[in-house]
């Protein structure tokens, strides 16, 4: 064998010692926002420790769009936020990114979408529907991202639609802390739902508390029949846990019916705060002493009874321990 050759690899690139570690290699992070989340995008960007970067988003007169990057990313690894939250606008958008960067020669691209929409269409639950959960994951593979950062999914089987690697943040990081802190005496934690229980569940393990389930039925989407309580909260301070809070009816009409059953007090947790229609509306008629969610969504307008915590911290940290190839389930003790 030749001097020349070691163990089939040429000594001007192999002069490392034997066993030796390779040492990481960190690129270049570049954090950009959608039109969307430029809110939240920015108090990523503060608690990150870098300005997002520069993207400007044209728009034309017939109502297309077109993104593009101010700033060289070539060979950076590429973090695009935004929530994907109606208008459908927000998840073109999102793709449009996702294209332009790959097309700029990004060396990574993950899609941080703090709110998945489309996420409640998981499922074929009667014929001939879509399943629009899993359309926007074949959607947003399609157009070049590498990896997907999200939070709180609707149904946590959705990360399965992806054969990318997913990083599902946990709300209850942010909430529990806060839920603590309210010193509650008697707390008993609820699912609006009977879907929501395992939700439920994980939340009244921080706390040794009891979990009750509002068990409904509903006419159509978004329209309750009728509602009833499995479990009993006489004198309690219930907690609702959900995932998406829409309309509010199903909430408001769970903390009624709780606050008829002679609880104490009812507030009610929910990640996203979608609330369309009249659903700010709703819960300052209701008998929710508070509606706690956080900002993966911009709230459409303050209201007295919507605590908005920030989830800007936890992003900032995922980003940080991706691009260091560190432990995303660190970030989940609370």
């Amino acid at each position: 064998m030749s001097d020349h050759v070691l163990n089939g690899h040429d000594p001007i690139f192999f002069n490392r010692k034997l066993h030796e570690p390779m040492p990481l290699q960190f690129n270049p992070v570049k954090l950009f926002s959608g039109t969307g989340s430029k809110g939240l995008s920015l108090k990523i960007a503060e608690h990150y420790g870098k300005p997002l970067g520069s993207v400007t988003i044209h728009k034309f007169s017939d109502g297309e769009f077109q993104p593009s990057f101010d700033e060289s990313i070539r060979g950076s690894d590429v973090f695009l936020i935004q929530s994907t939250y109606q208008p459908s606008d927000n998840l073109m958008e999102l793709l449009l990114m996702v294209d332009a960067a790959k097309r700029a020669s990004a060396h990574y691209i993950t899609a941080v979408v703090p709110y998945y929409g489309l996420a409640r269409q998981d499922r074929k639950d009667k014929p001939r529907v879509a399943i629009g959960a899993k359309l926007v994951a074949n959607l947003l593979k399609s157009a070049g991202i590498h990896r997907i950062m999200t939070m709180d999914l609707h149904a946590a089987q959705i990360q399965g639609f992806f054969d990318i690697p997913v990083d599902h943040l946990d709300g209850s990081v942010i909430f529990v802390p806060y839920i603590k802190s309210l010193g509650l005496k008697n707390l008993t934690i609820a699912s609006p739902d009977m879907g929501g229980s395992y939700r439920a569940r994980t939340f009244a393990k921080f706390f040794n508390a009891e979990v009750i389930i509002c068990d409904k039925r509903r006419k159509r989407a978004n329209e309750i029949e009728s509602m009833s309580i499995i479990g009993d909260v006489t004198g309690q301070d219930v907690v609702l846990i959900d995932d998406i809070c829409d309309t509010a009816g199903t909430l408001s009409k769970a903390a009624a019916l709780i606050m008829e059953n002679g609880a104490a007090s009812v507030r009610a947790v929910c990640t996203h705060a979608v609330l369309s229609g009249k659903a700010i509306e709703t819960v300052e008629n209701s008998v929710l002493t508070e509606l706690i969610v956080t900002d993966t969504i911009p709230l459409k307008q303050e209201s007295p009874k919507i605590r908005v915590l920030s989830t800007a911290s936890l992003f900032a940290r995922a980003i940080a321990n991706v691009n260091e190839h560190g432990s995303i389930s660190d970030l989940f003790r609370v």
